[in-house]
């Protein structure tokens, strides 16, 4: 045997393995989804066809549309309070913490709720904003109500107040990578040239921060526009999102023809914020370089 042919058959036995496995759990799901998207429904079997009728149902029923609207906007929510909240969080463990053993205590912390259970976490906002919650407990005790609100719970801004608290350390983590690499000297640099701190910052810490910036909310936006469990437990009829509209076409209705054609949509859209996102973080390689 050669030492070209050893070569070949050593890439070929690394790669069959990944490849066998894209072409399994990716490419035969995600080809059976969309084939299915466009078959016909005659309860209770589907009817292998090629129509667009799934797709003229999602673009012309307005209860659709409202929902990926709704959804869109919610991820939109989310993604902003994240990157508000969490960019000061790692500029603050970056530039303020000077004990490395404090940074990464503080930063433990951050990760950690990723390793407690999904539901667990979004069960302590129920709990949090419920009737009977630590909110109305608070305020009853203060004596700012007479009886237990239910307005915290069930609507839109207690999906984007839970989400927000389930993702963020999806934007914390990049950012804090992004800040961490930024060398000191050029910040020493700036400030020697008379930069106060905020031109240093404007000028040379967020440009060189974009790229984590842009991957979180791309992680934050994605992850939150897909959820299906926060949406059942804090969400109500005002905070259905897609997710829980496709559970409902592949579960109760039985419609998996709509369901796959509302899964292609859910899909595309994903991969044009993943377009967008990319185009960014390229432009921002550019314009720094």
């Amino acid at each position: 045997m050669t030492a070209k042919t050893r070569k070949a058959l050593t890439f070929w036995l690394l790669f069959s393995v990944p490849l066998a496995w894209t072409i399994v759990f990716l490419i035969l799901p995600y080809g059976t989804m969309g084939m299915m998207s466009f078959w016909t429904r005659k309860f209770p079997l589907f009817v292998p066809d090629f129509q667009f009728g799934n797709y003229v149902i999602l673009f012309t029923d307005p209860q659709y549309s409202t929902v990926i609207l709704r959804t869109l906007k919610i991820a939109a929510l989310v993604t902003a309070y994240s990157v508000a909240l969490g960019y000061p969080l790692a500029y603050f463990l970056v530039f303020t913490i000077r004990s490395e053993k404090l940074r990464t205590l503080l930063y433990m912390c951050v990760v950690v709720p990723l390793w407690v259970s999904y539901l667990l976490r979004a069960y302590t906002w129920k709990i949090i904003l419920g009737t009977d919650g630590a909110l109305n407990s608070a305020l009853l005790w203060l004596g700012l109500i007479s009886e237990p609100l239910d307005i915290f719970l069930y609507n839109q801004a207690a999906m984007v107040i839970t989400l927000t608290y389930i993702f963020i350390p999806f934007m914390v983590m990049p950012i804090f990578t992004a800040l961490e690499r930024i060398p000191a000297n050029l910040i020493e640099a700036s400030q020697d040239l008379g930069a106060g701190p905020l031109e240093t910052f404007f000028r040379v810490i967020m440009p060189l921060s974009t790229a984590g910036v842009i991957a979180g909310a791309t992680m934050t936006f994605c992850l939150s526009f897909g959820d299906f469990v926060a949406p059942v437990l804090v969400g109500g009829p005002s905070g259905t999102m897609v997710a829980t509209v496709l559970q409902s076409q592949f579960g109760a209705a039985l419609n998996w023809p709509l369901g796959s054609a509302l899964a292609a949509i859910i899909f595309t859209l994903v991969l044009i914020v993943l377009q967008i996102s990319s185009k960014l973080d390229r432009s921002g390689r550019v314009s720094m370089g």
